[in-house]
């Protein structure tokens, strides 16, 4: 080997030998903690539906922007969009229970239900008629067309079993992409006996829609022993979560007084709309806060809100 040749090898090998042994001496790389997850969140306006009524539960009128403080997570926002709800269009769900339980009641439900269509409906307004028991059937369209509405009602038709959670969920997913205030008005005994979804995601499925839930529990034996307590404390939850209300019924004028109810706090409504000042988030869901001060009318008021928001859509 020639003398050039020998030098440089040796070079080489120097060079190999002296990163081997720093590698050797080097420190090991400290081990990562797991990442905080941080919830990116798109900074859209967000709805607000709110319902105010007084000590004696009637639907207080006459507010303004500034009778209202709204907050997010415990942080003051500021609204961006406030309109009294009257104006805006309505897209109503109405969802009957037809299992065999609700037999004898269903040909009075009908009849009230046609009663709430035509005092609710305007031109700029939609009705879509659902029928529930093992299954959920869409009878009618939205459409604001009362005999179409009226022909849904009566053909809604009895069934074993009763579907409610599936019921709750494919009805919000009909609302999910429809413009201005939407609502779904329940009409069932509050039982559930061979739904595929559960509660958890009927819920989340009405929130994600942004409705508001009117849950009409009919009851023809208040006292009962054979009632579904559970699911109409379900109900009940529910309702309040969207910011609705539930009602009991046991005779077709109670049936006849929860549409009235309904009918004139869909007409009371008010709007406040925010983009949220918080960017990032550690949890999908936000919650949001509205009290109302020094009203036209003496208080204490009740507000009523959906009580938040997801920041991801599910994926059920």
């Amino acid at each position: 080997m020639k003398p050039a040749t020998l030098a440089l090898l040796c070079v080489v090998l120097a060079c190999v030998a002296a990163h081997t042994q720093q590698a050797q001496q080097a420190p090991a790389a400290p081990r990562q903690s797991e990442p905080v997850t941080t919830l990116k969140v798109d900074v859209k306006l967000v709805n607000v539906y709110v319902t105010v009524t007084d000590a004696h539960g009637s639907p207080v009128g006459g507010l303004k922007k500034e009778n209202f403080t709204l907050q997010e997570d415990g942080r003051n926002q500021t609204v961006a969009v406030f309109d009294k709800e009257s104006a805006l269009p309505l897209s109503i769900a109405l969802a009957v229970d037809t299992s065999l339980s609700t037999r004898h009641d269903l040909p009075l439900e009908q009849a009230s239900a046609k009663r709430f269509a035509h005092d609710i409906i305007r031109p700029v307004d939609a009705i879509s008629v659902f029928g529930f028991n093992e299954s959920v059937q869409q009878a009618t369209s939205y459409t604001a067309e009362l005999k179409r509405i009226e022909d849904g009602i009566d053909h809604i038709h009895l069934g074993a079993a009763t579907a409610l959670y599936d019921a709750i969920y494919l009805v919000s997913h009909s609302l999910d992409r429809r413009q201005g205030r939407k609502v779904i008005v329940l009409i069932t005994d509050g039982g559930d006996t061979i739904s595929k979804f559960g509660y958890k995601e009927a819920v989340r499925s009405a929130e994600e829609a942004e409705a508001i839930v009117y849950s009409i529990i009919v009851v023809p034996i208040e006292n009962s022993a054979g009632r579904e307590t559970g699911g109409e404390h379900a109900l009940i939850q529910l309702s309040e979560d969207t910011g609705g209300k539930y009602y009991y019924a046991t005779s077709i004028a109670q049936l006849d007084e929860a549409f009235h109810q309904i009918s004139d706090e869909l007409r009371t409504q008010y709007l406040l709309a925010y983009y949220p000042t918080q960017r990032t988030s550690n949890s999908e869901f936000r919650r949001i806060q509205v009290s109302v001060s020094d009203g036209p009318t003496p208080g204490p008021y009740h507000v009523r809100h959906r009580a938040g928001y997801y920041t991801v859509k599910s994926e059920f």
